[in-house]
């Protein structure tokens, strides 16, 4: 039994992190300098995105009966789901782990570090959505040029990974050797890993793609 490919779900499901990821930077812009009073109206973007994530990713996991004949392995794609979803989590989680302090902002001397590192987490994610939409051309014509395009693709997820990892060291050895509070060196670093974090995932989903064009 043939059904429509999982990867039109699965490009969907990208996208909409991909708008989570953009309600994340305007409201990590918002925070970072302490002159907006728009950051929960933002957090709330994200959940309601992040909701409409869950419909598509449970959509896509109920509507693969047994028996049904995919062009990729079932469990593959379900533990490429779960990675893609692991984006939004992460997403999810910074903005929770910044709402659960009651000071304000991040200490003026990080501005410019977090906002490189938002930066640099955003560019991995699009390019994650980027990958996807190629996938679903690939398993659908099986090119070998398509195939190509899309291992370097990993390739620059894997680029941009390791360059998102070495803004968050930096963000962290700077911490470090700040003449600041513990609590606020505890946050700060707990901050970092979490947004470094979005690149980290959309790099293993880029592992686990290459693992499906494998089979």
């Amino acid at each position: 039994m043939f059904l429509t490919s999982p990867l039109e779900g699965l490009l969907e499901h990208a996208e909409k992190i991909k708008e989570c990821a953009w309600a994340f930077q305007q409201a990590m812009e918002c925070h970072i300098t302490d002159q907006c009073e728009r950051f929960e109206e933002f957090r709330k973007e994200v959940d309601r995105l992040e909701s409409e994530a869950d419909v598509i990713k449970r959509r896509i996991r109920g509507h693969l009966p047994k028996g049904t004949l995919m062009p990729m392995d079932k469990f593959e794609l379900f533990r490429y789901l779960h990675e893609q979803d692991n984006v939004l989590d992460a997403i999810e989680e910074a903005l929770d782990w910044i709402s659960f302090r009651f000071e304000p902002g991040i200490p003026d001397a990080l501005h410019k570090d977090f906002f490189l590192l938002v930066d640099a987490v955003m560019d991995p994610v699009e390019e994650m959505c980027h990958m996807v939409s190629e996938a679903r051309k690939y398993f659908t014509n099986f090119s070998d040029k398509q195939r190509e395009l899309i291992k370097g693709i990993i390739h620059t997820l894997h680029r941009q990974e390791h360059e998102a990892d070495k803004v968050e060291d930096e963000i962290k050895a700077k911490v470090l050797n700040m003449q600041i509070d513990p609590v606020t060196v505890f946050h700060m670093i707990r901050l970092a890993e979490t947004i470094g974090s979005l690149a980290d995932h959309a790099e293993n989903a880029g592992d686990m793609m290459r693992a499906m064009l494998a089979r």
